[in-house]
């Protein structure tokens, strides 16, 4: 999924710099093989659409602080990272390819694979902590924001906990396990620019429940080799799924009913109308080629 913006291009380099300038920080003295493996696992990344989701609310919240919304949206990045590591481990979803490529434990060992996650999750604090230099006042709502994103009971360990729940609510699952990094987007990007994050956080909640649902028919109806991951494991993992709950078409709909409400979530701004028109434009290209016509 690539966000096909104009205005994008110079977020993503911003967020490739950000991150670049943040792995560089754990390489000078560290273990070479965990080094190897923290920048293996950031790098080449997915579409980086977390950050560019904050930096796009931050623009529409005026952005007087591009460094610190730059950290925010990096300190997400990190914490998505981070999850999808810990994530492919044996013990959890025993994956062996992400993004493409042998997943971090394939290529570097278990251990170095739990190392590696867990030296994300604290950099992701570090970046923020370092960006918001010249605005501390504004430190505290950030991280508390990306706490409640990262543990329990609404954020990502949470939403992995929810795996080992006998019945687990697919609403709960989803809001915890991929819900909680776009919240920590949008409201991230409204703290970032000094506004009040309550408005925003309805947009997060609705696109992360639409991210999950598209992962849904994408674990359910791809093949490996084009999600770039394996595929088939929630039917085989007996894990929450759209998908098995709603069907093809129910999902599809679904997802695109997510989509729509997000749009009109967006608080009215000076930059409303460009994000919600970007925010239509993701939500589009989310569902899998050749299922744009099922839901129709």
């Amino acid at each position: 999924m690539r966000v096909n913006d104009e205005r994008a291009k110079p977020m993503k380099s911003r967020i490739e710099a950000a991150l670049l300038d943040a792995i560089g920080r754990t390489e000078d003295g560290a273990p070479p093989k965990l080094a190897a493996a923290i920048r293996y696992a950031v790098f080449p990344g997915g579409a980086r659409i977390r950050p560019h989701l904050c930096l796009a609310v931050a623009e529409a919240c005026g952005n007087d602080e591009p460094a610190l919304a730059d950290g925010m949206a990096t300190a997400i990045e990190l914490l998505h990272c981070a999850s999808l590591v810990h994530d492919d481990l044996p013990c959890f979803d025993d994956a062996n390819l992400r993004r493409g490529k042998l997943s971090v434990h394939r290529a570097y060992g278990e251990p170095l694979a739990v190392l590696t996650g867990d030296a994300l999750l604290v950099l992701s604090f570090d970046s923020l902590a370092r960006a918001a230099i010249g605005r501390p006042t504004r430190l505290v709502g950030l991280i508390t924001s990306l706490a409640r994103a990262a543990g329990t009971p609404y954020g990502l360990i949470a939403g992995q906990g929810w795996e080992s729940e006998a019945t687990p609510s697919l609403a709960h699952y989803h809001r915890a396990k991929t819900g909680s990094l776009f919240v920590a987007a949008t409201t991230g990007g409204a703290l970032a620019s000094g506004r009040d994050p309550a408005p925003w956080r309805m947009m997060g909640e609705l696109l992360g429940q639409g991210y999950q649902v598209a992962d849904d028919l994408l674990d359910a109806l791809a093949l490996p080799h084009e999600a770039g991951k394996p595929t088939r494991q929630d039917a085989l993992l007996e894990r929450p799924n759209a998908v098995l709950e709603l069907g093809v078409s129910g999902a599809i709909g679904h997802l695109r009913d997510l989509v729509s409400h997000a749009a009109a979530a967006v608080p009215e701004c000076p930059g409303a109308g460009a994000l919600r028109e970007l925010v239509m434009q993701v939500g589009e290209r989310l569902v899998p080629a050749g299922l744009k016509q099922t839901a129709a």
